[in-house]
């Protein structure tokens, strides 16, 4: 059974809550002990229901006391799919919450008040998922219970949103009418909307090729780890062990290791527990041999000899800051692309980019907590990348404190 991850994103009061919880409670993934808990929060109510709000509003409050917290992951399960929902805050000061949660999600929820249709709050958020390169978008026309169920208010949405997709770059979107707190197209379509020809939200979630989100295309195999036993029994073991971050390999692959340039071939694949096998995809973790005894270690990428991606020691990067200590040029950090760590200097900040309007401020004095810019960095030894819009698995880096240990950016490699 494989598994989605997604992202619910909207403005204040769109719903966000509501339909995670609706999620969790009709696919029956509440223990008995939460949804106690909240019948007992809600039993005054007069309509008798249960708020399914509630089962995200203690991070809710966490917010209201001003306490930041990180992306918050919520599971549930249906017969067909596993999800994990990264339940990250929309508002403007949690940019980079939104951007952690969205970097590691297969798809993106938009949620649009029915009666507000596309707003500011609206555009933020796509531009993020366009900055991002989200395979996925769904569009989730919300509340349509408070505007009659009106096919002309739902078509008038779909018509405004599609020109800002088009304008950003977007193009797996698929809309859908709902209303959270009914029920309505959440886990089953709705006789309500009888104009509406499409799936139920569940139904989207479980159908929606989770492949896209894993390019096969290009082969690429960071290095973790060098086994070498030095045993008698496994005198001669070299096995270079990692996680198959896109691509195919095959026994008898010719390979690339970079970013040295050193060629081999692929001599044995093992999989689970040793197994031989002819050939390895992402994301399994696997360990390879190849016939020579090249010079590999951590951190350095194995890739097909006819497939090889860039390497240089300067990096032009879109750049999520996420310190509350400002970031200025010539600051020094730790930069990480998967397995690879270098040293790295901030060379050069080239503008600040407004995530409502799109609008450029050229050659910021420094970069405060949320910001997002395009800057370029310069590493102490090469780095073996592609672009983030290429291919996301081998794109995105961090910028680590080198005192503290702390994540302070998140970088999207041009």
């Amino acid at each position: 059974m494989d598994i989605l991850r997604f992202i619910t994103a909207g403005s204040v009061d769109d719903g966000k809550s509501t339909l995670i919880g609706r999620l969790l409670y009709d696919s029956k993934s509440i223990m008995i002990d939460q949804l106690e808990a909240i019948e007992k929060q809600t039993r005054n109510r007069e309509d008798g229901e249960i708020d399914l709000a509630l089962l995200t509003d203690g991070l809710r409050a966490e917010r209201e006391q001003g306490i930041t917290i990180d992306v918050a992951y919520k599971y549930f399960t249906t017969p067909k799919r596993k999800f994990i929902i990264a339940d990250a805050p929309g508002h403007i000061q949690y940019t980079r919450n939104m951007v952690t949660g969205a970097s590691n999600s297969d798809l993106i929820i938009i949620l649009i008040d029915a009666r507000n249709g596309v707003v500011e709050q609206t555009r933020r958020h796509s531009i993020i998922a366009s900055l991002l390169n989200m395979p996925q978008v769904i569009v989730a026309v919300n509340k349509m219970d408070l505007v009659d169920y009106s096919q002309d208010v739902y078509n008038n949405i779909v018509i405004e949103y599609a020109d800002l997709a088009k304008a950003l770059g977007l193009e797996d979107v698929t809309y859908i009418p709902i209303s959270a707190l009914n029920g309505d197209n959440i886990v089953e379509k709705s006789e309500v909307f009888s104009w509406y020809e499409g799936s139920s939200l569940l139904q989207l979630l479980e159908d929606v090729e989770v492949e896209k989100a894993i390019d096969l295309a290009h082969a690429r195999f960071p290095v973790q780890y060098v086994i070498r036993p030095q045993t008698e029994a496994l005198h001669d073991y070299r096995g270079y062990a990692g996680k198959i971050i896109s691509g195919i390999y095959k026994k008898g692959d010719k390979v690339t290791v970079l970013p040295s340039g050193l060629t081999s071939t692929i001599q044995k694949i093992e999989t689970d527990g040793g197994k031989e096998a002819e050939e390895a995809f992402a994301p399994q973790a696997v360990v390879l041999h190849l016939e020579d005894d090249v010079d590999i270690s951590r951190g350095d990428v194995i890739v097909l000899h006819k497939d090889v991606p860039q390497t240089s020691q300067e990096l032009e990067v879109l750049l999520c800051w996420m310190d509350s200590k400002p970031l200025v040029s010539g600051n020094k950090y730790l930069l990480q692309i998967n397995s690879t760590r270098v040293r790295s200097v901030v060379k050069d900040i080239e503008y600040r980019l407004d995530v409502n309007s799109l609008e450029r401020k050229y050659s910021p004095d420094q970069v405060g907590l949320n910001d997002i810019v395009k800057a370029t960095i310069k590493t102490a030894q090469p780095v073996v990348f592609d672009s983030y819009k290429s291919l996301r698995a081998n794109g995105g880096a961090v910028l680590i404190d080198e005192t503290s240990n702390v994540t302070v950016g998140a970088c999207m490699i041009q």
